[in-house]
């Protein structure tokens, strides 16, 4: 590999700075591919010593390596991402290593064969903590930047990938507790969403909507939401970006940044 060949692969790589995850920060930053790649690469490294049998150095590699496809791209949340979209990503990510030096196409196909596979412990452990180091970040960010759906994702998720390891098994549980804790801890205060309630509104498209799930011939549907939602029977909670109001056999489902009731419909 000469230096012009070498330089052309790095600036392909470079790409992976400006590709965004479905994640931020901690301090609420939108976090790269790359980003993530690097520390999937360092929990790696680090675990050496908890895995003497395991070539630790072939696991940084495969960490390093393991979304490159994205480069070409993007990245597609995994709840989202579709088979089609994951053979466009293998193909484009096998045209552009054919491209490349003999010696270094060689090793990434074999690195991405096995990665594959899923049969070695080089390649499961990869595969954990890629799986891992998401859950972390997330349990990094603020609440109420998580997807509706990730507030179960965080809990159930990568369990079947630990299985190989006690000591991932171990790591699994401890940021399912920390899951759990934040959860808990950043609980919105739903009293200062009741002391906001002047803000509510709704669209004449969302108003039509609710009349028609729940067959109502009420002139003022967001009153009728409102005496609903100040109900003293009411479960009041937050799920990512809206709040969810159930009483009497429906849910009401309200923006919580602009008070938007988007919907209602029975349970």
């Amino acid at each position: 590999m000469n230096t012009r060949e070498f330089l052309n692969i790095i600036h392909i790589a470079e790409r992976l700075k400006d590709t965004p995850r479905h994640c931020t920060t901690s301090k609420r930053r939108v976090e790269s591919v790359a980003e993530h790649s690097w520390r999937v690469s360092l929990m790696a490294s680090l675990l050496r010593g908890e895995f003497p049998d395991i070539d630790i150095d072939k696991v940084v590699n495969m960490c390093l390596i393991h979304d490159l496809g994205e480069c070409f791209t993007g990245d597609i949340p995994t709840f989202d991402k579709t088979d089609q979209d994951r053979d466009t990503e293998d193909a484009l990510l096998k045209e552009w290593i054919d491209s490349l030096p003999k010696e270094v196409a060689d090793y990434m196909k074999a690195l991405y064969a096995e990665m594959d596979a899923q049969d070695t412990k080089e390649s499961k452990l990869y595969k954990a903590l890629d799986k891992l180091e998401a859950l972390i970040q997330h349990n990094e960010s603020p609440i109420d930047t998580w997807s509706e759906n990730e507030y179960e994702l965080n809990k159930t998720y990568a369990f079947e990938n630990v299985e190989f390891s006690e000591w991932l098994k171990e790591l699994r549980k401890e940021i399912l507790q920390d899951t759990i804790d934040k959860i808990d801890s950043e609980k919105p205060d739903v009293q200062k969403f009741m002391e906001e309630l002047d803000r509510l509104h709704t669209t004449n498209m969302g108003a039509e909507r609710i009349k028609k799930n729940l067959n109502l011939s009420c002139d003022d549907v967001v009153l009728w939401c409102r005496q609903r939602i100040v109900d003293k029977n009411a479960d009041i909670y937050r799920q990512g970006k809206n709040w969810y109001i159930k009483i009497a056999g429906c849910e009401i489902t309200v923006n919580a940044k602009s008070y938007t009731i988007i919907t209602a419909h029975k349970t």
